[in-house]
């Protein structure tokens, strides 16, 4: 763990510095200060996080900074309980990616048209957040390619074990490569999240 909470500290880029520059970025959380050396370096990271402590720039930071602007295919993934949580990751990382040129989100959820999802998912978007439900769609339509993904983050864990969704996110899990890197962020750590990591 490093003995700092500012985030030009660690092996940000510029571009992301300047980001959280402009949003009122100035120290790191405790989650974020545990867990983006950890995810840069490649290591798989389990994070004990309540809502509101940071939890999405601790995975969406170094995230950004691993995605390759020249390739258009799918690298990273955030599964999430709900479309508002999917939204909201969305949003943030969007204004992350604000000197990142090139690289594009995609929150794919129920109870939206899958058509509109459809048509940017053909057009090549490095970073797709989205509910089990919906993922699980377009991986069978085969509108979501996972072959090429090198990071899968799962946001509110415990709350997705709650809703049902186990089963879901283990048959996304298979459908990504061996290698990826798995982060998972949850309020509460049962054992369901421990087998399931």
């Amino acid at each position: 763990m490093i003995n700092t909470d500012k985030f030009e500290d660690i092996q940000l880029s510029r571009e992301i510095l300047k980001a959280t520059s402009e949003l009122g970025f100035l120290k790191m959380s405790p989650i974020q200060a545990q867990a983006i050396p950890l995810i840069l370096e490649g290591h798989d990271v389990t994070g004990l996080a309540m809502t509101g402590t940071g939890k999405t720039a601790a995975f969406a930071l170094p995230l950004i900074d691993k995605i390759d602007a020249r390739k258009k295919t799918t690298q990273a993934l955030v599964v999430c309980p709900t479309r508002e949580l999917a939204l909201q990751v969305a949003h943030e990382i969007q204004k992350f990616i604000k000197y990142k040129p090139g690289i594009y989100v995609l929150p794919v959820f129920g109870g939206q048209s899958i058509v509109g999802q459809l048509k940017v998912l053909k057009k090549g978007v490095q970073i797709v957040v989205g509910t089990p439900g919906r993922l699980i769609d377009h991986i069978n339509r085969q509108s979501l390619n996972l072959s090429n993904l090198s990071m899968v983050v799962l946001d509110e864990a415990d709350e997705m074990m709650d809703m049902g969704f186990r089963d879901d996110i283990e048959q996304i899990l298979q459908r990504t490569p061996i290698s990826r890197q798995t982060i998972t962020f949850s309020a509460t750590m049962p054992s369901s999240i421990l087998d399931l990591v």
